[in-house]
């Protein structure tokens, strides 16, 4: 199988984790990722958060890693990628109120094309009309309210869990990155096979 191109969306400050992870891990097994942030252009530096849990009734932030964006914003033709992945964090508040964005995301929903969200990522999706309504989507919990006043069903997974409804991903922040990619990648139809199995595999091949 080709590898697929997935288009990140991403703001100042959004999760840390939630970017270089999945980023990283779609690269290890052949996918391309673009990360872009509107008004900016592939080597610009991106500015990011971590959230992190720490016993108090809400996360903590702190400043993370800078992020070296790959991608310009302004190149992007949505019709080259085949997913798109709305990065949590900070960042989903403020970039889902541009038009450029919601146009982005427009594509995605209207094609039918794999549609993947973590975290606060829901916001992105919640500013354009149809894209979460009569679905199921997994977000951090703070999100439930505008799940539902948008149409959706929030699903509470566990921290460490993801939720799919046909070609939407969803998980409730970056303690679910491994179940949430694993999803990610099985919409994607990736199939990664490990040592015995493919070893009996070639050996009826041959």
């Amino acid at each position: 199988m080709a590898g697929k191109k997935i288009l990140m969306l991403v703001g100042e400050f959004s999760e840390e984790y939630e970017i270089f992870v999945f980023e990283q891990a779609m690269h290890a097994v052949g996918h391309t990722v673009h990360v872009v942030c509107p008004d900016k252009k592939a080597g610009d530096v991106l500015k990011t958060s971590l959230h992190d849990f720490e016993g108090h009734q809400t996360y903590t932030e702190k400043l993370g890693h800078d992020y070296i964006l790959n991608k310009t914003f302004a190149d992007v033709n949505p019709a080259d990628y085949d997913a798109v992945y709305a990065a949590g964090g900070r960042g989903p508040e403020y970039i889902r109120i541009d038009k450029r964005v919601q146009a982005l995301v427009r594509h995605f929903h209207e094609t039918g094309k794999p549609i993947f969200t973590i975290c606060h990522g829901v916001q992105i999706l919640i500013a354009v009309d149809g894209v979460v309504r009569g679905r199921e989507v997994a977000a951090l919990q703070y999100c439930e309210p505008e799940v539902t006043l948008a149409g959706g069903t929030y699903i509470d997974v566990a921290p460490t869990g993801a939720h799919v409804d046909g070609n939407l991903v969803s998980a409730k922040g970056w303690p679910g990155l491994a179940a949430f990619m694993r999803e990610c990648l099985k919409v994607l139809g990736t199939e990664i096979r490990h040592g015995e199995a493919l070893m009996r595999d070639e050996r009826k091949a041959a």
